[in-house]
């Protein structure tokens, strides 16, 4: 793919969604650690002074990549229909939503699980004000997704509901990424078998435990 020099705002917005959907093919391939801005420039045909004219850096790139997959998860998650019952069982069945649909996304996955890491490290104070409002902006909507499910969760918890749903996904994430060497002690001592994580079973757990602690204190957070 080569671009000639982007003349209108159309153009440059059709530039970077290729940078951004170049990044995204490649972290299907490898971890975010090994994606690198000046193979994004090969894969995308533009120079990586002119891939920087769109994006700041490899990091800013992997943040815009990281708002927009969110953007399209909140999306699927928000039209899920609500799941029948008691407060319980429609609590279980968010935390499954939430666990399910994550695990269909795994470069969203992937990148929170690089987020705080990796990808706030190397961005301007503009860029990270900038990153900072849109994760603000997603985990609202996320808690007004988990409260059309859960109701009886108020909107202070519901946040944090959301917050620790998605810090959950990345760690939890990661840790179910095991290197070639624990995948094959796991193969080697049957004992160890079990501390091989299923992402979405872990997941769906965290957020079921969190939420039914909530609805056992009333819906609200602790206070004091």
């Amino acid at each position: 793919m080569t671009f000639r020099r982007a003349r209108s705002d159309s153009q440059r917005e059709e530039r970077r969604r290729a940078i951004l959907e170049t990044a995204a093919a490649m972290l299907l391939e490898m971890p975010v650690a090994e994606v690198s801005l000046n193979e994004i420039s090969r894969r995308v045909g533009l120079a990586k002074s002119n891939v920087l004219r769109y994006v700041e850096s490899r990091e800013a790139a992997l943040l815009d990549l990281l708002h927009a997959r969110a953007e399209e998860w909140l999306t699927a998650l928000d039209e899920a229909p609500v799941t029948a019952g008691s407060a319980q069982q429609r609590a279980d069945g968010i935390a499954g939503l939430i666990a399910t649909t994550l695990a269909e996304r795994p470069v969203l996955c992937d990148l929170l699980g690089a987020q705080a890491a990796v990808l706030e490290r190397n961005v301007s104070t503009e860029l990270a004000v900038r990153h900072k409002h849109a994760a603000l902006a997603a985990a609202r909507t996320l808690a007004a997704t988990v409260r059309r499910h859960v109701p009886e969760v108020d909107a202070d918890a519901a946040m944090h509901v959301g917050g620790a749903a998605v810090l959950c996904a990345g760690a939890v994430w990661t840790a179910c990424q095991p290197s070639s060497a624990m995948l094959a002690a796991y193969e080697q001592d049957p004992d160890l078998a079990a501390m091989r994580l299923d992402f979405t079973a872990a997941l769906r757990e965290l957020v079921a435990l969190l939420l039914a602690g909530l609805l056992a204190r009333g819906g609200r957070l602790p206070t004091g």
